[in-house]
């Protein structure tokens, strides 16, 4: 099926788009182990139809960007299962093939369907694949991505991200996601990292009240992407629904640019227990207000599954 492609900047000047979900409660749902130190990123060596069918059920729900499962992806967490550099460029690379062919597998059921119902109308709506750059402490799995302050220099954690982000930018992707940031330090490290990489980008932290995880102020740490024209969207990811509202104001205010938003559930895990507590309040109902503060790429992180999703992509086709 031949679309013309848009790019996600353009999109986003006519209005917001629909995000997916969290990727690792899907493949849950689905039945994948993702007690490995990889996560979903092991899978992407294992099995790899399993991220395939995440994909295609966040696309069938009507998210129009899908984000990759190379969050965790790294080539030392990759050495550390004795995959070698190869072939572990080859599985970033796979990260962001899945996202595609997801989608790809998703719009040929809604052209299918609408032929069926109106007499031939293939028309499909674009959807857009963003490489996901998690933290530095996502590759080190002790909730590091939680606080920040790793020790190390914004010049070392550059290194540390530019080649996974070579990597990830000659796969094709229309944006890098650089996401869950917990700290500005990183979020300086990750700009430097992806400058000349041809690729635009979103920055989005992750945070706590006004600050990030690390303690910075929020419109100190949104400052760092103004003005920085390979960014186009700043916002927070993975944080709790209430803390989302105001920061998607901060981030309009401070920037100028429209706003990415995809918070978790809002329940609480039990690292003791090993499972969620809380009442979940993620609601659709939210996106009115994201919007109108400048919101334009709205979704969900942890716990937030297709069934969300398609009530969120309602709301936003309604608006």
């Amino acid at each position: 099926m031949s679309v013309s492609r848009t790019p996600l900047a353009t999109a986003l000047e006519r209005g917001s788009l629909v995000l997916d979900g969290g990727l690792s409660n899907q493949l849950e749902a689905q039945g994948c182990d993702l007690s490995d130190e990889l996560w979903s990123a092991r899978l992407l060596a294992d099995d790899p139809g399993q991220i395939e069918a995440a994909h295609t059920a966040y696309a069938r729900a009507g998210a129009r960007v899908l984000i990759t499962s190379s969050y965790q992806a790294t080539y030392e967490g990759f050495a550390h299962r004795g995959v070698g550099y190869e072939e572990a460029t080859a599985l970033l690379r796979r990260s962001v093939e899945l996202a595609r062919t997801g989608a790809e597998r998703a719009a040929v059921e809604r052209a299918t369907a609408r032929d069926q119902a109106a007499g031939g109308d293939r028309a499909a709506e674009q959807v857009w694949v963003a490489a996901s750059v998690g933290p530095y402490g996502a590759m080190l799995a002790d909730g590091s991505e939680y606080r920040g302050r790793y020790g190390l220099s914004v010049a070392e954690l550059a290194r540390f991200h530019r080649p996974r982000i070579e990597a990830l930018a000659a796969a094709g992707p229309d944006a890098l996601a650089l996401e869950t940031v917990p700290d500005a330090d990183e979020a300086a490290a990750l700009l430097s990292a992806v400058e000349g990489c041809g690729v635009p980008v979103w920055l989005s932290y992750s945070i706590a009240g006004e600050t990030t995880r690390a303690g910075q102020p929020l419109r100190d740490a949104f400052a760092l992407a103004r003005g920085v024209d390979q960014v186009i969207a700043v916002g927070v990811n993975c944080c709790e629904p209430g803390d989302a509202d105001r920061a998607v104001e901060i981030a309009a205010d401070i920037t100028g640019k429209p706003v990415v938003v995809y918070p978790n559930s809002g329940e609480e895990w039990d690292a003791t227990a090993r499972s969620w507590r809380g009442r979940a309040t993620f609601a659709p109902g939210r996106v009115t207000a994201w919007r109108d503060a400048g919101a334009r790429l709205i979704g969900g992180c942890c716990r937030v599954g297709p069934e969300r999703i398609a009530e969120l992509a309602a709301v936003v086709r309604n608006h």
